[in-house]
């Protein structure tokens, strides 16, 4: 029996490879997403704490305001660092925000990418097992054929031999 060759095969191996070429893209791109996010977490996170650190430390002020007007200063000097650094840490969440944004877009449209890949390569396999269908129905026709063939010639034989 032949072997099956479709002539389309290197085309559905150039799609394989396009389809795990673009996997590999997507998931690189969806660890940079979740560590870009993971890094606008902590900078949210190290900014509420701040916050929560510096109300705590007026409330204590304002329950012992007079014996403690040290404490008041230091206060008072802390709240004046944490205004200039929050302009700082505001426009850094910001940048990263904006970052994970793009980051999701991206994510989406190569999602898209290798989804229409994968139906490509679907479709191209879909095509190739209908070919090899047809291939070996039409071996096992060619091969019936024969049988047939062999079957006559065998039976002619015997026929001519028995007169």
């Amino acid at each position: 029996m032949k072997r099956f060759v479709w002539r389309l095969q290197r085309v559905l191996d150039i799609k394989t490879s396009e389809e795990q070429t673009k996997r590999t893209e997507l998931l690189e791109l969806t660890e940079r997403l979740a560590m870009t996010q993971g890094e606008l977490l902590m900078q949210k996170r190290i900014l509420q704490n701040v916050i929560n650190g510096l109300t705590k430390m007026a409330d204590s002020g304002q329950r012992i305001a007079d014996s403690k007007k040290l404490n008041a200063n230091k206060r008072l000097s802390e709240q004046e660092f944490f205004l200039k650094c929050s302009a700082t840490s505001d426009d850094l969440i910001k940048k990263l925000a904006n970052k994970v944004s793009e980051l999701e877009s991206a994510q989406k449209q190569k999602i898209a990418d290798v989804l229409k890949v994968k139906r490509a390569k679907e479709g191209l396999e879909k095509l190739r097992d209908e070919a090899k269908r047809e291939f070996i129905k039409e071996q096992e026709k060619l091969e019936q054929k024969e049988m047939d063939e062999q079957a006559t010639v065998s039976f002619a034989r015997k026929t001519i031999n028995d007169y």
